[in-house]
């Protein structure tokens, strides 16, 4: 497998593929504690939320264990293309 060199060109793909796998990952994981809540066998592993409010836009991001497996596999598919 050849190594993908991170210079300045490829750098913002890189960021907006880990983003969207981050956003993914947290999405999948909050998805999957509702059905476990559902099932009747509530946990959680998330924090609070992270994020930034400007009055006019707000954006806030739950982190739990699928942001960072949505992370590694934004990383993981970069480095295979």
């Amino acid at each position: 497998m050849a190594r993908v060199k991170l210079v300045k060109k490829n750098l913002t793909p890189l960021v907006t593929i880990v983003f969207l796998g981050l956003v993914i990952g947290t999405l999948a994981w909050d998805i999957v504690e509702r059905i476990f809540a559902a099932a009747g066998l509530p946990f959680t592993l998330s924090t609070g939320r992270i994020g930034f409010d400007l009055d006019v836009i707000a954006f806030y991001l739950r982190v739990n264990p699928g942001s960072f497996l949505g992370a590694a596999g934004g990383v993981l598919l970069f480095r295979a293309l």
